[in-house]
């Protein structure tokens, strides 16, 4: 093995190569096809205006120019029904 920035010099042995694979860790990726299995959104305490639960998945878009806030949109976590925030 040879660094490119200043040529130091390098043997790879076994042992190398067995230590290097023991440090490396795999991360767990979980990914979310079904919003119903998973909830991945934050929740708020907000009134649905459908079926007046207390509780409200909530984010954020940008519909209109960057210049322009963001909008809020909230989905009722019992009935589903989804809307947005007014300012």
């Amino acid at each position: 093995m040879k660094c490119k920035k200043c040529g130091c010099i390098k043997e790879i042995t076994k042992g190398d190569e067995l230590r290097r694979t023991k440090k490396r860790v795999e991360k767990e990726i979980t990914i979310v096809d079904d919003e119903k299995k998973v909830a991945t959104l934050p929740t708020a305490s907000v009134k649905c205006p459908a079926c007046e639960n207390q509780t409200a998945y909530w984010w954020l878009r940008q519909l209109r120019a960057a210049d322009e806030s963001e909008v809020r949109f909230f989905r009722c976590t019992a009935c589903g029904k989804t809307w947005r925030e007014y300012d």
